[in-house]
């Protein structure tokens, strides 16, 4: 990357606070364009699902890996529910989206409070593991909510056998004026298939591991059985182990880091599977030098940009984001590792901009939270728009799940250092209220960058991108307007 006319500043940027130069390009169509990542994962989307509570779950990981990305479950979770997540996402199928299913016999009340956990919002009734009638909202409209499924469910079903050829599909559902439709296997229940994600599975390629399942990564923290976790976690088949704390540039880190790095080495002599590492955050050349010294493969940079997070308000700690992601990543590819740019991220330039600035991949939380695949319950504020809760994870909210196996004592002495937003209220965008529709949106610009850049590849373009200066006028200048003057 360089700086217009060579003008490099003495202080520190934000994402705001660059843009980007067109330069002569030979790129003639954003479909020219390869996200995959340069990083020892090798996704096909520089997008990462930020190890949130309120962001990453099931839902959230297998959706996103179907389109290339990948999320990062959070450490907070507890044992078991994070070994039945990873199973269930690596059970997923890679083409087919996983379906809502409900009994015939169920409530309508049961169809609508689980049809805001995905897109299509449609379920699937299911009698003895084959598809015998789908609901939809508009089905449940004026309906008593103790009807049974079974009573107000269409039966006239179009299915399709796995293996369909997936224009075939498309084909048949518009003839038929659908916009779902099941996919069996010897009758029983695979997926669904949806007009818009066929279209999307002719563009985006799934994140997949050596066997073909869909990819998923998790979270430790730098206290208590970090190896044991560490080991569990990979045993389950995770494909990115995520050293996650605040304040990564410290002994505590590196020594958590180091015993991640032997359990993974341990694993991989037995297996032949070595996972990378990710490790943060940080915002400084050392610090990011340090942690790959210590083994991490991937560096997470980021300290207060995220919505969530008063990092900087409370302790005045942390730095614009895109001069960390520069300096940080420059000095991670000195010591062979690369860089996620973990927060600050609004649209889809600042994706962009962060990728300018060298990392391989941008992490994404709560822009993601406003989604319908968020593990938050769906609710509607007074004027009826759908919203999820968001909060940061170290807020009062976080601190309590994460010391809930504590004493009252060492909880509430706990509770008293929270930093983080403890709720926040992430709306779903009417345009695109689901992961997948953000996901276009993001890669839609990234891509556009790319061609005016000359790039084609994450490599290319962090050697072609000529980044220039503005004030705040400037930014202002280059939003749309959507009212008259």
């Amino acid at each position: 990357m360089e700086f217009l006319n060579g003008q490099r500043p003495g202080y520190d940027l934000t994402y705001n606070d660059v843009f980007m130069v067109p330069s002569r390009s030979a790129v003639a169509s954003r479909l020219d364009v390869d996200l995959s990542t340069p990083d020892r994962l090798g996704t096909s989307l520089p997008v990462v699902v930020s190890n949130m509570t309120a962001v990453s779950g099931r839902r959230m990981a297998e959706t996103v890996a179907r389109r290339g990305a990948i999320a990062i479950i959070p450490q907070d979770i507890s044992p078991a529910a994070v070994e039945k997540t990873i199973a269930r996402v690596k059970a997923a199928h890679p083409v087919y989206e996983t379906p809502i299913t409900v009994r015939p016999s169920a409530p309508v009340a049961e169809v609508l409070a689980l049809l805001g956990k995905r897109a299509h919002r449609a379920a699937v009734a299911v009698q003895d593991g084959r598809p015998v009638g789908m609901i939809t909202e508009g089905d449940c409209a004026d309906v008593d909510r103790f009807a049974t499924v079974g009573e107000v469910m269409s039966r006239e079903l179009v299915t399709f056998p796995a293996g369909v050829d997936l224009a075939h599909a498309f084909e048949e559902l518009t003839s038929h004026h659908l916009g779902i439709a099941p996919v069996v296997d010897d009758d029983r229940l695979l997926g669904v298939l949806t007009r818009t994600g066929i279209l999307r599975s002719t563009i985006y390629r799934p994140a997949l591991d050596d066997a073909g399942r869909l990819m998923v990564g998790a979270a430790v923290g730098i206290n208590g059985d970090v190896a044991g976790k560490a080991e569990s976690l990979l045993s389950h088949g995770v494909d990115v182990l995520v050293v996650d704390t605040a304040h990564g540039h410290q002994d505590r880190m590196l020594e958590a880091l180091a015993t991640v790095v032997q359990a993974r080495d341990r694993h991989a002599t037995r297996t032949g599977r070595r996972a990378p590492i990710a490790a943060g955050n940080v915002v400084s050349a050392e610090g990011s030098r340090d942690l790959a010294e210590a083994g991490a493969d991937i560096i997470k940079v980021g300290v207060g940009p995220g919505a969530m997070c008063t990092t900087r308000m409370m302790t005045g700690v942390g730095r614009p984001q895109f001069s960390a992601v520069l300096e940080c990543a420059a000095a991670a590819k000195e010591s062979g590792a690369s860089v996620w740019a973990d927060g600050g991220v609004k649209y889809p330039r600042d994706v962009a901009l962060g990728l300018a600035a060298g990392a391989a991949s941008v992490m994404i939380g709560s822009w993601f939270a406003g989604t319908y695949e968020s593990p938050g319950d769906l609710m509607r504020d007074p004027d009826g728009r759908l919203y999820k809760e968001s909060f940061g994870m170290a807020s009062a909210r976080a601190v309590r799940n994460r010391t809930r196996e504590q004493s009252a004592f060492a909880r509430a002495r706990s509770a008293l250092f929270e930093e983080g937003i403890s709720s926040g209220r992430m709306y779903l965008d009417p345009a695109r209220p689901g992961v997948e529709d953000v996901l276009d949106s993001i890669v839609s610009g990234v891509r556009s960058a790319f061609t005016y850049a000359g790039a084609t590849t994450i490599g290319q373009f962090h050697a072609r991108v000529i980044v220039g200066l503005q004030g705040s006028a400037g930014y202002d200048e280059g939003r749309p307007r959507h009212t008259s003057w």
